[in-house]
């Protein structure tokens, strides 16, 4: 029998013992647009923008990006503890190394980003874009991932755990190199075909075989 591929823990965000205090706008004014080492709080008005951000070894600690607009994101080692990031459109933007945990990121744009060994935790995320994303190393854990958007994704060694998924778009997703659902609620998904590939637990297919009668044309009699 085949041994199931172990899907290695995301490296953690690596963040200086001394972050120096600093307001989310002052991001937005900066003429370099780059952030280091630095611990921020605040917010800025929906709508704001920053361009080619380059953020490393940063702490967001209950900011408010809202509505932000940010193309072409550069974060690495950073992490975004209690923000809300609802309706931010990201594209083109680098994630690395990062932590997200306790987020509101309902609605949110990321599309073709590139995120690797990150963990979401904790975090709102219904309705939320990653379209044409890359995802290497990536944990969603503990997250209500409701509608959200994962088409023409790919996935490697990633990890879904105990979260809500129903209506989760997964079409012309690719999976590789073990990705794991456990724990979660998978009913409505669209596009499971591109789960080939991908192990899920027992008690979670339960919620896949309506979906998947569907795609062969079976009709399930209550």
């Amino acid at each position: 029998m085949p041994t199931r591929r172990a899907v290695r823990h995301p490296v953690p965000p690596k963040l200086p013992a001394d972050l120096v205090p600093a307001r989310l706008s002052e991001v937005f004014l900066a003429e370099d647009g780059v952030c280091l080492s630095t611990e921020y709080g605040g917010g800025v008005p929906a709508g704001s923008r920053a361009d080619g951000l380059d953020v490393e070894r940063c702490r967001f600690d209950t900011v408010r990006l809202a509505g932000a607009v940010l193309p072409r994101a550069s974060l690495s080692d950073t992490e975004f503890l209690g923000c809300d990031l609802a309706n931010i459109d990201v594209s083109n933007g680098v994630m690395a190394t990062a932590r997200l945990e306790r987020c509101r990121l309902t609605g949110a744009t990321w599309g073709g980003c590139s995120f690797r060994d990150v963990v979401f935790e904790g975090c709102r995320a219904d309705l939320a874009r990653f379209r044409m994303s890359r995802f290497r190393h990536v944990v969603f854990r503990d997250c209500n991932l409701t509608e959200a958007d994962f088409q023409s994704a790919e996935f490697t060694g990633c990890r879904f755990e105990d979260c809500r998924m129903e209506g989760v778009r997964f079409s012309q997703a690719v999976m590789t190199g073990g990705v794991v659902f456990s724990g979660c609620d998978l009913w409505g998904l669209s596009g499971v075909e591109s789960l080939r590939g991908a192990t899920v637990q027992a008690a979670d297919a339960q919620g896949l075989v309506h979906t998947l009668a569907a795609s062969l044309g079976i009709t399930i009699e209550e």
